[in-house]
């Protein structure tokens, strides 16, 4: 059947055995190791569709692959289909009326690179190889989230091929209920091959402040870190991160990989407001050492890429607080010396700004805008014996936080499992109720399904 999808296919296409077969099958996640019937890399929207027919044909799972950097491996499912999106990486901006547009197999570098040839940029995630599709559709989170709030909320319109094969606008003023839903909903909708995005002035430059503190001290270190972020203002990003200090040159050789707990603090405006922003916690509580400069905005946005190499082994779990309170730093205080691997972290996203500024049912995202921390947990080995203790002790950090966490709900984009019940939780059974009837007009057959998956409120049977 493959000579069939042959005919009006212009991309390229991979069986096992072919040249670049295995490069294609890889993902971030080291842990990973599928081997998918055959991978479709596609040239456009057309191909996508013809993809999505071959599926129909042969009854193959279909998995949608951007930047490939989901922890669970569902972009390459075994035995299945991929669509890999990944030849299509054009970014087009229009800087006077402030717009992007990206295609889906983009990373946040190559959006990066883009937009802050004119000053702007969207808000993304801090690693820079991430694809643009995956991190959007689940929300996303980065340096940005107070002055601009998610990648969703910037979200203008999106180019979408449905599972019937159908090619559709999801905006404001058409398909509003698919474009509500690709906010936040993840890749259950079809698969999206461009993304329109709203900018912002930002950069070139901005002003970074690392200030860390050894694990001894991690208690009153984070005492300090929520305290000075909660009053930070829109102008500003920050990151509260458990980590071993890297091995950079601003790093005392003698700190070198010690355990830590570091308050990344980023000023978007003037060195003058930036070291306003640093003052209080280095009085607070002096820290071992610290880092203080200028910083190009594309290098911030890589500067944390060597904590997430290609192919490690890596395991996630997450959650929000209304507040980092002294019971729930005590518990992250006790817990941190547990870890096995010196690459395992803790990085917390503080909140707050633009992002509280949507509320909850604007978009499909599922954490409550309230919130004032997400709080990931990130279980990073270099093998799978080590990564298996670190997987035990992010799940046993995540139980203890619960009694501190605002709801239910968990980050989508720093799922590594996708339990049911975990993914209702995400969402809650009001936006999941929507987001399942939507589903049902979109996708009734459920073909897109290895995602965080939202099951379609019909019972048609799938289609394929």
């Amino acid at each position: 059947m493959i000579e069939k999808l042959r005919e009006g296919f212009h991309g390229t296409l991979l069986l096992p055995g072919d040249a670049g077969y295995d490069e294609a099958r890889s993902v971030f996640n080291g842990q990973i190791d599928h081997h998918p019937a055959l991978i479709a890399r596609c040239t456009g929207p057309t191909d996508v569709s013809a993809a999505l027919a071959h599926a129909q044909r042969t009854g193959l799972d279909v998995g949608v692959r951007g930047g490939g950097h989901n922890y669970s491996g569902a972009a390459v499912p075994e035995r299945g289909l991929v669509i890999d999106l990944s030849p299509l990486r054009t970014v087009t901006v229009d800087p006077f009326a402030r717009r992007a547009r990206c295609e889906a197999g983009a990373t946040l570098a190559d959006l990066d690179a883009a937009t802050q040839e004119h000053g702007l940029a969207v808000t993304t995630g801090t690693i820079s190889r991430t694809g643009v599709a995956g991190l959007t559709l689940g929300g996303g989170i980065g340096w940005l989230n107070r002055a601009c709030g998610l990648s969703v909320d910037n979200l203008v319109s999106a180019r979408v091929v449905l599972a019937d094969g159908r090619q559709v606008r999801a905006a404001e003023d058409e398909h509003p209920d698919l474009w509500w839903a690709l906010r936040g909903g993840g890749g259950n909708f079809g698969v999206v091959t461009e993304f329109e995005f709203a900018l912002h002035p930002v950069g070139p430059i901005v002003h970074l402040g690392a200030l860390f503190w050894e694990q001894d001290r991690a208690g009153a270190a984070l005492r300090v870190a929520r305290n000075v972020v909660n009053g930070l203002g829109r102008d500003a990003g920050a990151m509260v991160v458990a980590l071993n200090a890297p091995p950079e040159p601003f790093v005392p050789e003698q700190h070198r990989f010690a355990p830590c707990v570091a308050l990344l603090l980023v000023g978007l405006t003037s060195a003058e407001a930036h070291a306003r922003l640093v003052a209080p916690a280095r009085e607070a509580l002096p820290p071992l050492f610290e880092f203080v400069t200028e910083i190009p905005y594309t290098a911030l946005q890589q500067m944390l890429d060597a904590s997430a190499p290609w192919g490690i082994h890596a395991y996630s779990k997450s959650l929000y607080l209304d507040d980092l309170t002294d019971e729930a730093i005590d518990v992250v205080a006790a817990h941190l010396p547990g870890k096995s691997s010196p690459m395992s972290l803790l990085p917390i996203f503080p909140l707050g700004g633009a992002y509280a500024e949507v509320t909850d049912d604007d978009t499909a995202f599922g954490g409550p805008r309230s919130a004032r921390f997400a709080f990931n947990m990130d279980a990073v080995a270099a093998d799978a014996a080590t990564l298996a203790k670190d997987r035990d002790w992010v799940r046993g950090l995540w139980e203890a936080l619960q009694p501190y966490a605002s709801s239910a709900s968990s980050y989508v984009n720093f799922m590594a499992e996708y339990e049911e019940d975990r993914v209702r939780a995400a969402y809650g059974p009001t936006k999941y109720a929507r987001l399942a009837k939507i589903k049902a007009e979109y996708d009734p057959g459920n073909v897109f399904a290895r995602n965080a998956n939202i099951k379609p409120a019909t019972s048609e049977p799938n289609r394929w």
